[in-house]
C-alpha cells in the first residue's frame, strides 16, 4: 500500500489537536516519524536441634516465553501493570521492563516510578512485546525516537506477538507495521489513528491482526493480555489466571464505552485526565 504519511498535514486547527489529549504538539511530529521510517528462594530446612544453612539454587530454568515491555517517561501505570499481572503467570514466563536505559521511569501522573532493568539495546529478541501508551509528551516522544522505532521494526520481525494498550498502538503505527491493519486504540486517539495511517480503527476493547494485537484504552489491556494468555497457551489456562486474579469487573457505572458516552462526559473525561498529567 502506499504510504501517505508525507502527504498528510498536521494543522494546528485538526480536530484530533483541538478536541483530543494530545494536542496540537501531534501536529509536529508526523514529519520526523515520516523521516524516521524511510531510514529506515533461598529456603531452609530445620528441626528442633539441628541448624541447617540457607541452601540456593546454582541453576534457573531457562525462561520458555520471554516478554519485554517498553516504558518511557509518561506511561500510563495500568498499561503494562495490568497485562504483566496477567502474563507473568504463564508457565515458563519472564517478563522484563525495558526503556532508554536501566532507571526508574516516571508515570504520567508522576505518583510512582517504574525500574526499567534491561535497555533496549541489551535486548535482540522477544517471543512478545508490549508497547503502552502515555501522556502526549512520552507517546510522541516515542513516536519520533529513530533508535526505538528502529528497535521495534527489529523485535517485531521475530515475535510471535506484538501488542500494545491505549495511543501505544499510535507508536506502533508510527513505525510502519501497522500499515493496512486494522487496530484499536484509546479512544481519545482514534481519529488520529485513523487519519494519519494506514490503520482501520475498530472500537473494540481488543483487536487482533495477524501477529499484532491492539487494546484500547488502559483497562482494557488486562482484557487483551488473558485472550493473548489463551492464545500463548489454552483457554484453561488463560481461564485459570483470570480466576487466580479474580477478575471479575462490575464498575458502578456504565460508562466505560466512549461509543455509549455523550460530548459533555467525553470533555469532562479528558479534562480530567490533562489535569492528573502533571509532568
Amino acid at each position: 500500500m502506499t504510504n501517505d504519511h508525507a502527504t498528510n498535514a498536521h494543522p494546528a486547527q485538526s480536530t484530533f489537536a483541538r478536541r483530543t489529549l494530545f494536542g496540537a504538539t501531534a501536529a509536529a511530529a508526523l514529519t520526523a516519524t515520516t523521516v524516521g521510517r524511510a531510514q529506515a528462594t533461598p529456603s531452609t530446612r530445620t528441626t528442633p536441634h539441628t541448624r541447617t544453612t540457607p541452601t540456593t539454587s546454582t541453576t534457573r530454568a531457562t525462561p520458555t516465553l520471554r516478554i519485554g515491555v517498553y516504558l518511557y517517561d509518561g506511561f500510563s501505570l495500568l498499561d503494562p501493570t495490568g497485562p504483566t499481572e496477567v502474563l507473568s503467570r504463564l508457565p515458563g514466563a519472564e517478563v522484563t521492563m525495558i526503556a532508554d536505559r536501566r532507571r526508574p521511569i516516571s508515570t504520567d501522573t508522576l505518583a510512582t516510578t517504574v525500574l526499567a532493568d534491561r535497555a533496549f539495546t541489551e535486548v535482540d529478541h522477544l517471543d512478545v512485546l508490549l508497547i503502552p501508551g502515555g501522556d502526549e509528551r512520552g507517546t510522541i516522544g516515542a513516536m519520533t525516537d529513530p533508535a526505538l522505532q528502529n528497535w521495534i521494526r527489529a523485535i517485531h520481525r521475530r515475535t510471535r506477538w506484538t501488542t500494545s494498550v491505549c495511543t501505544g498502538s499510535v507508536i506502533l503505527a508510527a513505525t510502519g507495521i501497522l500499515d493496512g491493519r486494522e487496530a484499536t486504540t484509546h479512544w481519545s486517539a482514534a481519529e488520529y489513528l485513523e487519519t494519519h495511517y494506514d490503520v482501520t480503527y475498530l472500537p473494540r476493547r481488543y483487536v487482533e491482526s495477524g501477529r499484532i494485537i491492539t487494546a484500547a484504552g488502559v483497562s482494557a489491556g488486562i482484557d487483551m493480555a488473558l485472550y493473548l494468555a489463551a492464545r500463548l497457551t489454552d483457554e484453561h489456562t488463560a481461564r485459570a489466571i483470570q480466576l487466580g486474579i479474580e477478575y471479575d469487573p462490575q464498575p458502578p457505572f456504565d460508562a466505560g464505552d466512549a461509543t455509549k458516552a455523550d460530548a459533555a462526559l467525553k470533555a469532562r473525561a479528558a479534562e480530567l485526565i490533562l489535569a492528573s498529567q502533571k509532568r
